[in-house]
């Protein structure tokens, strides 16, 4: 019986794929205003259905409401009114200068949609993170086939009624379903593959691109540290980073992964960091398990992962210091802080993605930098003091996607700055023109005159005054 699904989607994948192929062609010629008037359509359906968006997302994981506003729908709702508004010039042909060599002809690069494209989205942010993608592909004049994760299924399905309700099947489709539907989609040859996830998954998406040498952006993520100076401002700091590492329940690929805080400030910053826990998830002290502001493990899997976390730490020596409670009823994880830390623990070895939090401290900076360096090039780097000085020295320093100067997360909001990864985090940006640009192949042209030619003195065969154009040319240009 399996089998006979297996196959039912097979060929329904088959007929999609073969549609959006044919489609695809036709796109090349689009208008600005034919991709606009997708974008207004699927932003009037995201306006109107914005309960239904929060139920589906809150069914999932119990996320808050004012997260899925925040997180969710106002992520989708921005990128798609910044597409509107920017398109036209984005799709404008791009003059470029002449060098003295090539006198006579003009060159422009042209903006051309790369054709059929997957997307495969995780569980974390399950509707912002299948949805803005599909933004950047249809302002590029692409059409796309969307994977939602499995792990939500409640968002997955409204995903596929938003889809099914604005688009036809040759522009957009969804399909829902596991591993072995994965599968069968990447084993078509899409042009372009849009895949946020961990970096041990990226790579089988590489290695599954790689048949048809698709391009790729790859939006993974890795241990993103917080560096707190001692001139910070420990308290505007610490609120910041409990914001940023505990929203979501602290499953979020640029959430804080680790603090490393200078030792002469370590125990102040603790203090802090508890109170703005108490203030943000407890401040009627019924406990944090009876706040509606904190959300839930996505699943029995990753809360067991996350247990086994903690379990980990703290057989090898790491301490306590706030939360550490767990209800495995409701996948409930309190807010965990932890001191006594080393490298020889799972925290501090793999992507935490939950709301653990580890606390290091360094005497010298340099010590501090060297200790990200050693590491996998992270998503996000956070860096907290008051003085550019060591801003500068960090940035300078350092590798990272993304990077935020006194706060944490934000950069993912500003839609004109690329995001993405480097190495282990991943490969190409998303966002805005960036994402734009991801979807579309930067055709070069260059446009010659009939009957002239720049390069005839060097046509062969090969004379003393071509020789002496061409050595000409090496030393001079």
């Amino acid at each position: 019986m399996e089998i006979l699904e297996d196959e039912i989607v097979k060929r329904q994948i088959e007929d999609v794929f073969s549609k959006q192929r044919v489609q695809a062609l036709k796109m090349r010629s689009s208008k600005p205003s034919q991709r606009i008037e997708m974008l207004k359509k699927m932003l009037d359906w995201i306006q109107i259905h914005q309960e239904d968006i929060r139920k589906a997302v809150h069914a999932d994981f119990k996320k808050p409401y004012p997260e899925i506003d925040i997180s969710e729908i106002f992520v989708v709702t921005a990128e798609i009114n910044h597409a509107i508004k920017n398109l036209e010039a984005w799709m404008k042909p791009k003059k470029v200068s002449t060098p003295k060599t090539l006198l006579g002809t003009k060159s422009h690069i042209q903006y051309e949609p790369k054709g059929t494209c997957l997307i495969i989205a995780p569980w974390n942010y399950p509707f912002n993170l299948a949805i803005a993608p599909l933004v950047s592909a249809l302002a590029a004049g692409c059409t796309a086939i969307i994977k939602p994760s499995e792990m939500t299924p409640h968002t997955s399905a409204l995903i596929r009624r938003l889809v099914e309700e604005v688009f036809d099947q040759h522009n957009v489709a969804v399909f829902e379903g596991e591993i072995p539907v994965s599968q069968m989609l990447l084993a078509k040859p899409f042009d372009h593959i849009f895949f946020t996830g961990s970096p041990a998954v990226g790579k089988m998406i590489m290695k599954a691109a790689a048949e048809h040498l698709t391009s790729l952006t790859l939006e993974l993520g890795g241990k993103s540290p917080a560096i707190i100076d001692r001139q910070a401002d420990l308290q505007d700091a610490a609120a910041k980073i409990i914001w940023g590492k505990f929203v979501n329940c602290g499953q979020t690929c640029i959430a804080p992964d680790y603090i490393l805080v200078d030792e002469l400030v370590k125990e102040d910053f603790l203090t802090e960091l508890k109170i703005q826990l108490l203030k943000m998830y407890d401040a009627d002290a019924k406990g944090i398990d009876k706040s509606k502001d904190y959300a839930r493990i996505v699943s029995q899997k990753h809360l067991q992962r996350l247990k086994r976390m903690l379990s980990d730490a703290n057989l090898k020596g790491a301490k306590t210091i706030f939360g550490g409670g767990i209800s495995e009823t409701d996948n409930y994880f309190e807010p965990t802080l932890l001191t006594e830390v080393t490298d020889e623990m799972d925290v501090m070895q793999e992507e935490i993605f939950g709301p653990i939090l580890p606390v290091l401290s360094y005497t010298d900076l340099t010590v501090a930098i060297d200790y990200i360096n050693k590491r996998p090039k992270p998503l996000a780097l956070y860096a907290f003091s008051k003085d550019k000085f060591t801003t500068d020295q960090i940035l300078q320093q350092t590798s990272s996607g993304g990077a935020v100067i006194n706060d944490c997360v934000l950069h993912f909001l500003q839609n004109e700055l690329p995001f993405g990864g480097v190495n282990n985090s991943g490969m190409g940006k998303a966002h805005g023109h960036h994402g734009f640009l991801a979807f579309t192949n930067e055709k070069a042209v260059l446009n010659q005159r009939i009957g002239l030619t720049t390069s005839k003195p060097l046509y062969p065969p090969y004379g003393i005054t071509g020789k002496k154009i061409i050595q000409a040319l090496i030393k001079w240009f």
